[in-house]
């Protein structure tokens, strides 16, 4: 079952800019920073510290090699799970295209689309 809009995923083409734009200009505030040692780099903001909702920084080109069936024109929505298995299978059980289950720099992620090719991602939280 799906509890939360967690993540709102930015794809930008330099990262380091996008997050002085974020926090030197906008005010934003950098809540974490991970890199998964091969070149996936993880930056988290959000308005403020504790907010329940952020965006997170994605190196675009990198992105658009590891899944090149996503619109990288607009940001993605990152919802978490409880039990990612169990709505991975439940999502293919109802013929839910869904992408492979993969690990980032947060934990186990995986995407799926919609019936309109808008594709979501969904972590274990």
């Amino acid at each position: 079952m799906i509890r939360q809009i967690g993540q709102v995923m930015l794809y930008v083409n330099d990262q380091d800019q996008a997050l002085r734009f974020w926090t030197e200009k906008v005010g934003f505030t950098k809540v974490s920073e991970a890199d998964n040692g091969q070149g996936m780099r993880w930056i988290e903001i959000a308005p403020v510290q504790g907010a329940s909702t952020t965006f997170v920084l994605h190196n675009k080109q990198l992105i658009a090699q590891m899944q090149p069936e996503l619109n990288l024109g607009t940001p993605s929505i990152l919802l978490y799970s409880d039990d990612l298995d169990g709505l991975y299978q439940d999502f293919q059980k109802k013929g839910i295209t869904v992408g492979d289950l993969v690990n980032m720099p947060g934990g186990r992620v995986f995407n799926f689309a919609d019936d309109e090719n808008n594709y979501f991602a969904v972590m274990e939280k």
